[in-house]
């Protein structure tokens, strides 16, 4: 089942019809992957949830706004994103088949880079921990397998078979959907950030009007900054990133599923990574080192000559075949990072009542079911805050770990 966009957007207004006085359990401020999930379990917990996007879901300024989004499992001696994206895969995939339609593909995802690259090392020992399935290949084999690779002297690889691409706008507006057919409140507005201290009662939108709950999650991305700018505008660093799509030769199968996966070259310090051509779109390219401070509002969405450059020159060197590919989309999204790459998940220090959820940092997309189920459990049963995602391991300057 493909979602129109006609069913989207009646399914989103029926559910924005807010009652004069309507007090909910839960406000969810953001609407992109993890204010939806977390929209969507708190429902399922029996909760009335009102969901609030200044945008809407998926919209093309959003950090979960993107064609596609990587979900693999290797994460180096990370053990606690590795179990996330297990369990998460788990969840996308049920709530697929809940859905009939096909918003993940199964590609495969290959990392590849020199021989003594300790991420890599890191992943293979975890991945063995949690028995989850990979693949180690050699120069000479990854050179077999996959021809349409330009492969250098030493570079092994790691394949992990059963990860693959999420078409993440997709799954944003099909998450929203569905928690407005599970009876939660969809309302389109801007929230102001809420001011004082103690226990929050309501927030008020742009235009004036109160959302009023007993429970608040600001799930805002990389707005989160804007909202409470004394608080996070210094610790949450919004970045410019730059996608790039490339046309394949015409009838060339080699850079589309099954003959491409997913991939990430560690050989590389710009993290360069990229899809083959799903669904027709192109070949698609983008580096993961972060861009200049970035206005999810205002900023431009246009690509410079700077990086189409760079990604031209990336795709010569590693893909020769499509050195003359014709660029046939790119656009400007942005990472939303905190000071080490962890998500930032905690009660905010001034409202008994309100929690904080952000800091994607460029790899939270994937993690959204384990998250949206994690923030749920904190809010509804009290579990305690894992340390690493606390508001007081957030620094104001940047020291990247999680890759």
């Amino acid at each position: 089942m493909q979602i129109s966009r006609r069913a989207f957007t009646n399914t989103l207004a029926a559910g924005a019809a807010q009652k004069p006085g309507t007090v909910y359990d839960v406000a969810v401020i953001g609407a992109g992957v993890f204010g939806a999930w977390t929209a969507y379990f708190l429902r399922r917990r029996g909760q009335s949830v009102a969901l609030v996007d200044a945008y809407g879901p998926a919209n093309s300024r959003a950090s979960s706004g993107g064609e596609s989004r990587i979900i693999r499992m290797g994460y180096g001696s990370d053990e606690i994103y590795t179990q996330w994206s297990l369990r998460s895969l788990s969840l996308w995939r049920e709530f697929f088949r809940q859905r009939a339609e096909v918003l993940f593909h199964r590609t495969g995802v290959l990392w590849f880079g020199h021989a003594n690259h300790a991420q890599s090392r890191e992943s293979r020992r975890v991945l063995r921990k949690f028995a989850i399935p990979f693949e180690t290949l050699d120069e000479r084999e990854l050179a077999r397998r996959y021809p349409q690779i330009q492969v250098q002297p030493g570079m092994i690889a790691v394949l992990e078979p059963d990860s693959g691409a999420l078409m993440a706008r997709r799954c944003v507006q099909a998450l929203a959907e569905e928690a407005v057919r599970a009876g939660c409140a969809y309302i389109p507005a801007a929230v102001s950030g809420p001011a004082g201290k103690g226990r929050l009662d309501s927030v008020r939108t742009l235009h004036h009007d109160a959302i009023r709950a007993g429970l608040f999650v600001f799930a805002c991305g990389p707005w989160l900054g804007k909202v409470f700018p004394d608080l996070l505008g210094s610790r949450i660093f919004p970045t410019r990133q730059e996608v790039f799509f490339f046309g394949v030769p015409p009838g060339d199968a080699r850079f589309a599923p099954p003959a491409m996966p997913v991939w990430i070259d560690f050989s590389d310090p710009r993290g360069p990574y990229g899809f083959p051509d799903l669904e027709n779109r192109g070949f698609k390219l983008a580096f993961d080192i972060h861009g200049p401070r970035f206005d999810p509002d205002t900023g431009s969405r246009l690509v410079n000559a700077k990086g189409s450059a760079a990604a031209r020159s990336f795709l010569a060197g590693r893909f020769p075949a499509l050195t003359e590919a014709p660029l046939v989309e790119s656009r400007v999204c942005q990472y939303e990072n905190t000071s080490s790459g962890d998500f930032l998940i905690d009660r905010h220090p001034d409202f008994s009542n309100v929690w904080l959820v952000c800091g994607g940092s460029g790899h939270g997309f994937k993690h959204g079911p384990a998250l949206g189920e994690y923030v749920t459990a904190r809010l509804l049963d009290g579990d305690p805050v894992e340390r690493r995602f606390s508001l007081a391991t957030k620094e104001r300057v940047q020291h990247r770990s999680v890759y």
